[in-house]
């Protein structure tokens, strides 16, 4: 089972010291954890200046994910970008606005997938709403938000969600069943959330081999061709 989390971040925490501050130390959190690669974000982009996007180590596990802001102040979509991350509460932008709206449209016309925390999931519905083609993973939901999070997945199929808040009893089970495991990614959000809690869930759901190998890895890499 190869098992890639889609939510990770790299570089110095504001909140304190942490192993994943240099590409070693992540790698050697992947070892200890049995993770085989991530989709990460680097910690400049997200919550200091995605203009001057951070460099981010040459290594085969990693998977840059850009932070993206719409406007004339903000940036675009790299070329050869198959997700990225959009953070209207950190960067200061309408998500549904004129330049949100059009930022959207054109990840979409792209084929490029969004990572999005639903600090307002009516905001996600309405960006769901005007821009249906559009992939988003909805990341760090916490434990309490099914409700809300099916809401949202009942009427618009292209959201999926990961698993690194998800954690309460049957959580992840209950949104495979009802949605399909196709729309359930492992993510971490590590190191601001915790990583070793997502990734001891994974090797004990209670569902099929197969499903759990769509969550764990298959799902990602459908997101990245």
């Amino acid at each position: 089972m190869r098992v890639i989390d889609v939510n990770r971040i790299v570089g110095p925490m504001p909140t304190g010291h942490v192993p994943s501050t240099d590409a070693p130390g992540l790698l050697a959190e992947f070892d200890r954890l049995a993770i085989d690669a991530a989709c990460v974000v680097h910690s400049h982009d997200l919550y200091y200046d995605p203009m001057t996007a951070a460099e981010l180590p040459d290594d085969p596990r990693l998977v840059r994910v850009p932070v993206v802001v719409p406007g004339p102040l903000g940036t675009t979509a790299p070329a050869d970008a198959k997700l990225v991350r959009m953070c209207p509460a950190e960067h200061r932008f309408l998500l549904t606005g004129p330049h949100g709206l059009a930022l959207a449209r054109d990840l979409a016309d792209r084929g490029i997938a969004v990572l999005l925390t639903p600090e307002n999931p009516g905001e996600i519905h309405r960006l769901a709403t005007e821009v249906p083609g559009l992939r988003i993973v909805l990341i760090n939901t916490g434990y309490r938000a099914l409700r809300e999070l099916a809401d949202l997945m009942d009427v618009h199929a292209e959201i999926r969600v990961d698993t690194a808040t998800l954690v309460g009893h049957l959580s992840v089970e209950w949104v495979a069943n009802r949605y399909g495991a196709q729309r359930v990614l492992f993510g971490t959000g590590a190191p601001a959330t915790d990583d070793a809690g997502p990734r001891f869930q994974l090797d004990h759901l209670e569902l099929s081999a197969a499903d759990v190998e769509l969550i764990a890895g298959g799902n990602v890499m459908e997101l990245l061709r």
